[in-house]
C-alpha cells in the first residue's frame, strides 16, 4: 500500500447501533471500510453503497479462518480493526461469556493462524468492566483502577481484556465507554419517552450521578486513537463531566418541551424484585429484557463519575456534543421518525 492509499478498515460487529456511526465516521474519513458482519446481522445501519461485506462466523474456526484470509487481495491486510462485537443482553447469562469472551479469543487465534494481524485494533469494552466505583466519595473513575465488576456482563468484558493484555504480540487498544447515546438507540430512548409522558423513573435514594457520550463522538474517538493512542491501554471514553438524575431529566424535558414532570423513585429492594420477575419472564419467552438482575446491579450503582485525561492526553480526545445537544438530537430523530 502506499502512502496516499486510504486505510482499509474492518468493523466486526458493525450492524449495531454504535457499529453504524463507527463506519459511517470511517467512510468520512476516506477510509476503505469493511462491515464484518454475521449471517444473522441486521444491515438496517448500513446502506451505503461504499460498504463492503465479509460474513464471519465465529461457531466455524475453519469458516472464520477462510473468510479472514480470502476476502481481501493475497498478501493484502486490513490496516485496522475495530472489535465492536457484544451483547449486552442475553436470557441464557452464560452467553455473555460466550459472545464476549469466547467469540474474541477465536477472532484474534483466527488472526494469527491467518497472517492477518491488522497494524492495530481496537476492542470495545464497557465502563461495567471497572465495576463499582466510590459510592462513597463519588471521586471519579480513573483507567488505571484495579477493575471488580459486579455483573455477568462486566465480567465477560474484563475477562476479554485480560485476554488480550496476555498477548503482547497483539497491537490492542481498549474502549472502555460510560453509556453510550444518540440515535437509534432503544434503552435511553425509553427513559426520553417516559419523561415525554410526564414520568421519571429511577431507584434509590441517593444522589446518583451519570456519564454520557454521544456516538459520533464515540466513533470520532475509535479512529483518533486508532492514528495516535499508544498501545497496550485502556481509556475511559466518556463526556467530561457527570450529571446527577435531576439534570438528566430537566436536560430531556426542556429538548421534549415538557414543563411538568412527576420524579418517581423506587427503593432498591422494588426494582430488584421487578428485574428478577423481568429476568424470569425473558427466560420464558427466550427474549432478552431490558430489566433483569445483572441491569439491576448497573441501575443501583451510585457513581458513574469518569476520569478521562488519560484519554486527553495520550490522542487528544475532545468530545464535542454534551448531553444537552446530544438529547435535542435524539428527541428531533425520534419525532422525525413517528411523522413517517
Amino acid at each position: 500500500m502506499s502512502a496516499t492509499d486510504p486505510k482499509r478498515v474492518l468493523i466486526v460487529g458493525a450492524g449495531g447501533f454504535i457499529g453504524g456511526f463507527i463506519a459511517a465516521e470511517s467512510l468520512r474519513r476516506g477510509y476503505d471500510t469493511w462491515c464484518g458482519v454475521r449471517a444473522s446481522t441486521s444491515r438496517r445501519f448500513l446502506t451505503d453503497p461504499r460498504l463492503k461485506f465479509v460474513q464471519l462466523d465465529f461457531d466455524d474456526p475453519s469458516a472464520l479462518d477462510t473468510a479472514l484470509s480470502h476476502t481481501l487481495p493475497p498478501g493484502i491486510k486490513w490496516d485496522w480493526i475495530v472489535y465492536n462485537l457484544g451483547a449486552t443482553k442475553c436470557t441464557n447469562f452464560l452467553d455473555f461469556n460466550r459472545i464476549n469472551f469466547g467469540f474474541l479469543r477465536t477472532f484474534v487465534e483466527s488472526l494469527e493462524r491467518t497472517g492477518m494481524m491488522p497494524s492495530r485494533m481496537l476492542y470495545m469494552s464497557s465502563l461495567s468492566a471497572l465495576g463499582p466505583g466510590d459510592e462513597v466519595g463519588y471521586s471519579p473513575m480513573t483507567a488505571d483502577m484495579v477493575p471488580d465488576p459486579n455483573t455477568r456482563y462486566g465480567l465477560s468484558k474484563i475477562k476479554a481484556e485480560a485476554f488480550l493484555q496476555s498477548r503482547p504480540d497483539v497491537p490492542w487498544i481498549v474502549f472502555r465507554p460510560t453509556g453510550v447515546y444518540g440515535p437509534h438507540e432503544q434503552d435511553y430512548l425509553m427513559m426520553v419517552k417516559c419523561i415525554d409522558r410526564h414520568f421519571d423513573f429511577g431507584i434509590g435514594f441517593r444522589r446518583q450521578m451519570l456519564t454520557f457520550i454521544y456516538v459520533e463522538d464515540l466513533a470520532r474517538a475509535v479512529f483518533d486513537a486508532l492514528s495516535r493512542a499508544p498501545l497496550h491501554r485502556a481509556y475511559i471514553i466518556s463526556e467530561p463531566r457527570a450529571y446527577t438524575q435531576e439534570e438528566f431529566r430537566a436536560i430531556v424535558a426542556r429538548a421534549l418541551g415538557r414543563r411538568f414532570v412527576i420524579p418517581v423513585r423506587l427503593p432498591l429492594w422494588v426494582a430488584k424484585a421487578v428485574s428478577a420477575i423481568a429476568g424470569k419472564w425473558g427466560k420464558i419467552t427466550m427474549k432478552p429484557t431490558t430489566l433483569n438482575p445483572d441491569k439491576y446491579k448497573i441501575m443501583r450503582q451510585r457513581n458513574w463519575s469518569c476520569d478521562i485525561s488519560q484519554s486527553v492526553s495520550l490522542f487528544g480526545f475532545d468530545p464535542q456534543v454534551d448531553l444537552a445537544t446530544g438529547i435535542s438530537r435524539v428527541v428531533e430523530s425520534w419525532r422525525a421518525g413517528q411523522r413517517k
